[in-house]
């Protein structure tokens, strides 16, 4: 394994420890005017998100309207939308497809489903960090680090493979030198493939596992320079609740 994530890996609760992991549960909010310009503003605050730590399968309680939850799963890839006593609102197969071809990244609005697929892919993902770079097929190395506030951050260059539901392929995450994830870049398809600069903050203990309780999605420069002045998205985590078998 590689050496660098390795060290990130322990100083998160270690694997051996993840692998007795079956389910999280997040208490957490998302915002930032990022909902609004697709035609949900604040509708996806103050949620619960259950998922499995090893597949992804995710659910967000509540979901666009109270008494709604969203099922993310894959093999095949679909979401379904339920309403509080469990019947059938909407299913959808492969809903990635359904996205517009072009993005206005003020105007371009999204349907229900379209907005619970980007949301619980992300935070599937996301919840699953570091552990989920060690699932099968994905691809680690270390290049050249990165300075940044006075700091050199470490970095991993991640290739997921095509199976994995996440914003886009390649990514890079930057490592402080307590092994915290302190930014992650990535270029979402489904929004056009912007350059975006994932900003982690305030890691917190819950479980014995270490996870970012603040997020700020910014925009970066081809030169790797992220505008620290507007924040897309944020998402602020409450609490995780953690369960092994």
């Amino acid at each position: 394994m590689n050496e660098l994530l390795s060290a990130v890996l322990d100083a998160h609760g270690g694997l051996d420890n993840w692998q007795k992991a079956t389910t999280l549960r997040a208490r957490l909010s998302l915002g930032g005017p990022f909902w609004a310009a697709r035609g949900w503003p604040e509708l996806l605050s103050y949620q619960t998100v259950t998922l499995d730590a090893h597949r992804q399968h995710i659910e967000f309680t509540p979901v666009l309207a109270e008494n709604r939850t969203s099922v993310f799963d894959i093999d095949p890839e679909r979401v379904t939308i339920r309403n509080g006593d469990g019947g059938l609102i909407e299913k959808r197969p492969w809903p990635r497809d359904s996205f517009p071809s072009e993005l206005n990244p003020s105007a371009t609005p999204w349907d229900a489903v379209q907005v619970a697929y980007f949301a619980s892919a992300a935070m599937w993902n996301y919840l699953t960090e570091p552990f989920g770079l060690t699932s099968p097929g994905v691809q680690a190395r270390e290049i050249d680090p990165w300075e940044e506030d006075g700091e050199t951050w470490r970095r991993l260059a991640i290739t997921f493979p095509a199976a994995n539901a996440n914003h886009n392929p390649d990514q890079v995450f930057y490592y402080d030198e307590r092994f915290m994830q302190r930014r992650m870049d990535c270029s979402p398809h489904v929004t056009g493939s912007p350059l975006i600069a994932h900003y982690t903050h305030n890691p917190g203990t819950f479980d014995g596992f270490v996870f970012p309780t603040r997020r700020l999605v910014r925009r970066r420069q081809p030169d790797g320079v992220a505008d620290q002045s507007f924040a897309a998205i944020t998402i602020d985590i409450d609490t995780v609740a953690v369960e092994r078998s």
